[in-house]
């Protein structure tokens, strides 16, 4: 039975992929409707963001984390290297962790 569910959720997916090159040049979506596509898919970004650093389990994961978050997201903003944005997010975290901001 979880072989069969896996083999579906394979198919779909793969189909779900192939369906966007297929269809790139038959389907002509308004420009508005792009502008919206483009706008909502950075508010789901952002949403996801936002719920990863604020919350922890059922409640705030403290002031840490979401500070660590805003450090990488500027250093991202400046076009720094990934590794750096990466480095300065979890430093900022570690380190007001380590001087008791939870």
């Amino acid at each position: 039975m979880t072989l069969t569910a896996v083999l579906v959720l394979a198919v779909g997916t793969y189909a779900f992929r192939l369906a966007g090159p297929l269809l790139r040049d038959r389907l002509r979506l308004p420009d508005r409707v792009k502008e919206l596509m483009s706008i909502s898919a950075t508010v789901l970004l952002v949403a996801l963001v936002a719920t990863s650093s604020l919350t922890r389990g059922q409640g705030f994961a403290g002031w840490a984390l979401p500070a660590g978050v805003l450090v990488g997201g500027l250093a991202a903003w400046r076009k720094a290297p990934f590794i750096v944005v990466v480095v300065l997010a979890a430093a900022t975290t570690a380190g007001l962790r380590y001087l008791g901001v939870d």
